[in-house]
């Protein structure tokens, strides 16, 4: 590829993204009343309300991806006397800022979600706030809302309380450098050597989200386990994949996540709201699932069960190591996408199936995700007593909007990654690799390459193939403008 090309790469990926976000329907630029809007906005919000309380001193920190700018979460944790443990979440209050049916709110709610993407990212709100004025940034003081809860030592929620608060973060930490130092691999973090007591409060946030994760496995969630591609640069010009693994630090957030979006679920519940909810209310291919345990001699029940399936997971992860993300892989496919639900106050949309939890919403990043802004209105409104500013109907329609827009998202970044991976391979055109089947529908067959982690569809050779097969395959053709990336199988 000539250099001339190469030096381009980043500015063809994004006018891929920015015209495929079109076609599914999604808006890649702000409007001019958005712009207006934004301009009119003089800096981040003031506390004023003195219902609203002040956390400042807590030991905030927020820990998130290398090159993340907008912070949704900080965290800090208390250790108690009894062995129990008392965390805190704090929620960037973005609808201190955005105010429903503004010309912001209404460019968020149409896209439902920030568009990530390998050519440029697409956010949800102009980036003056979500990386400024509605982020958790360092050394600075925000509105948020915090979900504060007790722990047990056995890992089980005892108590929760959410209410409105003024936090200060004093560390920006990346979930690759604190694991490394979780786990003896690396120096701690400057970040967090600059504070007084935080690495500390790193380890205690750690210890108990051990125990939650274990107690959420006990109760049927499952243990997988992913590889994400991660596109490397070099300014502009696109280098190579990496295999992206889940690590410590990361489990960390995620584990205080589920149990934040399970408090502000059943706050909701209790206050007689309705909200909504993301669920995976059954396996979409059980009967395949059953088929993959076979194959790994472990045999599943005919009915869908996720204490079970957790069990074929964790016999997994000891007997096939290395090819334990490609198990894990197969089984998300096979689990289906879930969808965001209506749950009406003493009724049941079902749980969700993945995480083993009955109480699950979407809370925790509302400068990237439309629903979780949603629920932080529907949480203010509940925390002060004001009437409720959705009706069923509106969030019925919600609902069915976000699941939609939030899956166009989600194809406008797979497409992207494969224009960028088709970059990448369409000088190896002719090269075999070893592969494992993704996808099997009456749209095509897709396979993903073991190294690098790639996919494309299989054009030859379907006959006999189902999702979790591994096999090999000889690259055919490359289109970086389509995203198509085209494998035939061999043998």
């Amino acid at each position: 590829m000539n250099q001339a090309i190469e030096t381009k790469h980043r500015q063809i990926l994004y006018k891929i993204a920015h015209r495929a976000m079109i076609e599914r329907g999604l808006l890649p630029d702000f409007s001019s009343e958005v712009i207006n809007e934004m301009e009119k906005i003089p800096g981040p919000a003031k506390r004023g309300n003195t219902a609203i309380r002040n956390q400042r001193k807590l030991l905030w920190c927020s820990i998130d991806n290398d090159d993340s700018r907008d912070l949704d979460q900080l965290t800090t944790a208390e250790a108690m006397d009894n062995g129990f443990v008392k965390i805190f979440i704090a929620i960037a209050d973005v609808d201190a800022l955005v105010k429903k049916m503004s010309a912001i709110d209404k460019h968020a709610g149409h896209n439902t979600t920030s568009v990530y993407t390998s050519g440029g990212i697409f956010p949800m709100l102009p980036e003056k706030l979500s990386t400024n004025y509605t982020s958790l940034n360092l050394n600075s003081e925000r509105l948020s809302i915090v979900v504060e809860m007790i722990i047990d030592s056995d890992g089980a929620l005892k108590s929760y309380d959410i209410y409105r608060s003024l936090v200060f973060n004093y560390a920006k930490l990346a979930y690759n450098s604190v694991a490394q130092w979780l786990e003896g691999k690396g120096p701690m973090p400057e970040a967090m050597a600059s504070v007084k007591g935080l690495a500390e409060n790193i380890r205690i946030q750690k210890t108990i989200s051990e125990k939650m994760r274990t107690l959420r496995y006990l109760h049927g969630a499952l243990d997988l386990e992913t590889i994400e591609a991660n596109f490397i640069f070099s300014g502009d010009s696109l280098q190579s994949i990496e295999a992206q693994k889940g690590n410590e630090a990361k489990e960390i957030i995620q584990d205080f996540m589920i149990a934040a979006n399970g408090a502000t679920a059943r706050f909701l519940e209790d206050k007689k709201i309705p909200s909504i909810r993301r669920v995976v209310r059954t396996p979409k291919r059980w009967d395949r699932i059953v088929e993959v345990a076979a194959e790994h001699k472990f045999k599943l029940p005919i009915q869908p069960d996720s204490k079970e399936l957790d069990k074929f997971l964790t016999y997994a992860r000891a007997n096939f190591t290395e090819s334990f993300p490609d198990i894990s892989l197969a089984i998300i496919k096979l689990l289906g996408s879930g969808e965001y639900v209506i749950e009406l106050p003493g009724a049941d949309s079902g749980g969700h199936f993945g995480l083993a939890v009955k109480d699950y919403s979407h809370s925790t990043a509302p400068n990237r995700r439309y629903p979780d802004l949603v629920t932080q209105r529907l949480l203010k409104a509940a925390i002060s007593g004001n009437s409720q500013p959705y009706s069923v109907e509106d969030l019925q329609e919600l609902a069915v909007h976000c699941t939609e827009l939030e899956d166009a998202a989600r194809k406008v970044e797979r497409q992207v990654q494969k224009s960028a991976a088709a970059m990448l391979l369409e000088s190896r055109i002719g090269e075999q690799f070893d592969a494992i089947v993704t996808g099997v529908s009456d749209k095509g067959t897709w396979v993903r390459l073991l190294n690098p982690p790639v996919e494309g569809r299989l054009m030859h050779g379907l006959e006999g193939i189902d999702i979790g097969n591994k096999i090999r395959v000889q690259l055919m053709d490359t289109n970086v403008e389509k995203g198509f990336i085209d494998f035939k199988r061999i043998g």
